[in-house]
């Protein structure tokens, strides 16, 4: 097993810088994973990563050496690439043998792995077909049995799924966690899909503009967002955000909503000596943080609450959930409840936030409070 450091890394195309100073560190074994919004960088990070991208500046780490200067070949890595590069002369079976081929890997050995990894992949009836005769979804899958049958100190993998149909991708996402477990290499993972990231990572770096915006664990990124960028990109439906003020309340600071009916919502837990009373935030509320008040009164046994009006102009039922399009303040809101509690389009309600949930952050700068 092997960690990996990048240091200081800036990646220029003449005058169009599109790496700007990342500093990331997986530990040995650890899973990150990539995501941002496309043109953010996190492509060519990990093409940096594998030596197919050279450096501006900056220091690539695999293990205890620096691979700036090392090819590809010599770096020990796997990669499986989102345009599959398969060799279309060749069946399933070559293009996953070639690797231990080229490494005099004993045929016996060559063959139970291929065993293996295709049972895995669910491809054994693809195994004599060439390329060009499997699907593209059929196709990606042989592209992770290529890099899966190797026993690399890095994986990396370029939105591997995204080709998939929806039942398979979230069995395909199942299993590369559980071989992430059960081998343990490090592995960094790139992806637009924030539930891979969410399910999948051990620590996940959000980018944008190529400017790493947070490195975090999964749980600290869906709840303590750095900045508005993140708590806006992580998390599906999005987070809301409503301008507010900070106003001193019966029980301490709160927040009153801009253009609400002037009510203090209580803050809950966080540090406030950074706060002051007239000082304006944005405040970042995820959609279900909110409960219809006579649940949420239910739920908190008594303890008095604060509501807020809500206007609810449409709503979308997925089954298990409803989410409503509403304006809240004067501000379009998105909320996710129970099917059975949830207000129809045209009507007015009473909802109750989870403060002790909520983030603040500057209006300016964009940043947590």
């Amino acid at each position: 097993m092997s960690s990996l450091l990048i240091k200081n890394l800036r990646k220029s195309y003449g005058s169009v810088e599109v790496l700007k100073d990342i500093n990331l560190e997986a530990d040995s074994g650890e899973f990150v994973a990539l995501v941002g919004p496309s043109g953010c960088g996190k492509s060519t990070l990990l093409s940096i990563i594998s030596g197919l991208e050279s450096v501006t500046s900056g220091e690539v780490m695999i293990g205890d050496r620096v691979v700036n200067n090392e090819a590809p070949k010599d770096r020990d890595i796997a990669m499986v690439f989102q345009s599959y590069a398969l060799y279309p002369t060749m069946t399933v079976r070559q293009n996953m043998t070639f690797g231990m081929e080229c490494r005099n890997i004993d045929k016996t050995v060559q063959m139970e792995t291929v065993a293996r990894v295709a049972s895995l992949l669910q491809i054994e009836p693809l195994l004599d077909r060439k390329p060009g005769q499997l699907s593209g979804g059929q196709r990606q899958r042989v592209a992770m049995g290529r890099a899966l049958v190797r026993d690399p100190k890095l994986f990396l993998f370029d939105e591997p799924l995204s080709n998939l149909d929806a039942k398979l991708r979230v069995e395909m996402r199942a299993e590369i966690k559980k071989l992430h477990q059960n081998v343990g290499r490090t592995t960094v993972y790139v992806t637009h899909d924030q539930i891979e990231a969410m399910t999948l990572a051990t620590r996940i770096a959000v980018m944008n503009q190529g400017v790493l915006q947070q490195y975090a664990a999964p749980k600290e990124i869906y709840e303590r967002p750095a900045n508005t960028f993140v708590a806006g990109f992580m998390g599906s439906p999005n987070m809301n955000f409503f301008p507010a003020r900070i106003a001193q309340g019966a029980d301490g600071l709160g927040v009153v909503l801009d253009g609400g009916d002037g009510a203090v919502l209580p803050l809950v837990g966080d540090d406030q000596t950074n706060l002051s009373e007239g000082q304006k935030v944005t405040l970042g509320v995820r959609p279900e943080h909110f409960s219809p008040a006579h649940e949420a009164r239910a739920s908190r046994k008594g303890i008095p609450s604060v509501t807020v009006p809500v206007s609810v102009e449409m709503d979308e039922p997925t089954g298990s959930e409803t989410i409503l399009m509403c304006r809240v303040a004067g501000s379009e809101a998105i909320i996710v409840c129970e099917p059975d509690g949830a207000p129809v389009p045209g009507t007015n309600a009473d909802f109750e936030i989870d403060m002790s949930k909520v983030s603040l952050f500057d209006p300016t700068t964009e940043r947590r409070l």
